[in-house]
């Protein structure tokens, strides 16, 4: 999904230029990015060397000349792989880095060392939660002592993110009913429709239950495409997919990430930003204020710096 770098850079100059001035107005948590950096000794076992727009540094420097002069006060990392000590690395990082307002870690629930884990790093304000994919999510249903264990990061005030396609939906409403009070932020949204007739209208309405549970969160992260080696950077190109998730979550539940760097595959940052918030300044003032931090606050209670 390697997009012209050429219209890459065009695209986010023309945006940049176009925009700044309007987005410096509004204050905006992004809740979705990766740091990483695969000059440390030991490497990062994601993204793939073979991969060069994604392979290379991604640490804050990088993140604030992507986002100079839009208007983002504060990011969210999400963890970038599933090693442990990668948890620490990143609060390391974020002591530093007031900008940080939160970090979604990666902790599993299915490990023995899971509670004295979540002790150690929750012990650090700005750890807000971890993230699951959905087939984590749905293999542990069926066990206690992972079930015990989500209940223990709800007991924290601590989130779920989490992250597949449609077919997580269902096991999704299952947990969301099982443990009301963990609050589960659903990754990269809106999601292709599955393939299949009956697997469609199945994801569909589950989904359509997910937006009537309170505790779920929509990170509208994954808005993009690309079409016959181009990314529209039109609203309209967009909009009944937006629409969807405004029908079904409403003005409280939809939450904005960029999900940079991976959304280099796609436009520079101010092309992702600027489809969102043509989007929701349409719908009003608050409406755009709540998308792009107030219900990122509810969602993760993240912390307020300096």
């Amino acid at each position: 999904m390697e997009i012209n770098r050429r219209a890459f850079v065009g695209a986010g100059a023309l945006a940049l230029s176009a925009g700044a001035n309007a987005f410096a107005a509004q204050r905006i948590i992004d809740t979705h990015i990766h740091l990483y950096d695969p000059t440390r000794p030991q490497g990062v076992p994601w993204p793939p060397k073979d991969n060069t727009l994604l392979y290379r540094r991604t640490l804050p420097p990088e993140f604030h000349a992507a986002t100079s002069g839009l208007g983002v006060t504060g990011a969210i990392v999400v963890e970038s792989n599933a090693w442990l000590e990668d948890n620490q690395w990143v609060l390391d990082l974020a002591r530093d880095n007031p900008f940080i307002v939160g970090f979604v870690g990666h902790l599993d629930p299915a490990d023995a060392a899971f509670r004295n884990n979540l002790a150690r790093f929750s012990s650090n304000r700005l750890f807000r939660g971890i993230r699951l994919s959905g087939r984590a999510i749905g293999a542990g249903l069926s066990q206690s002592g992972f079930m015990a264990n989500l209940k223990r990061l709800a007991d924290q005030d601590l989130e779920l993110d989490a992250i597949g396609d449609a077919t997580m939906f269902r096991d999704l409403v299952t947990l969301a009913d099982r443990e009301p009070r963990l609050r589960i932020v659903i990754n990269h949204l809106p999601f292709d429709p599955l393939k299949d007739p009956a697997s469609r209208d199945s994801a569909e309405s589950a989904f359509r239950e997910l937006g009537r549970r309170p505790q779920v969160y929509a990170k509208v992260s994954g808005v993009l495409r690309s079409v016959a080696d181009r990314t529209p950077s039109e609203l309209s190109f967009y909009k009944e997919s937006i629409d969807r998730l405004w029908d079904k979550f409403g003005r409280d539940r939809l939450i904005y990430g960029s999900n940079w760097p991976v959304s280099n595959r796609f436009a520079a940052y101010p092309v992702v930003l600027q489809v969102v918030r043509d989007y929701f300044a349409a719908k009003g003032p608050e409406a755009s204020e709540r998308y792009f931090w107030r219900n990122s606050q509810a969602a993760y209670k993240w912390v307020e710096r300096g």
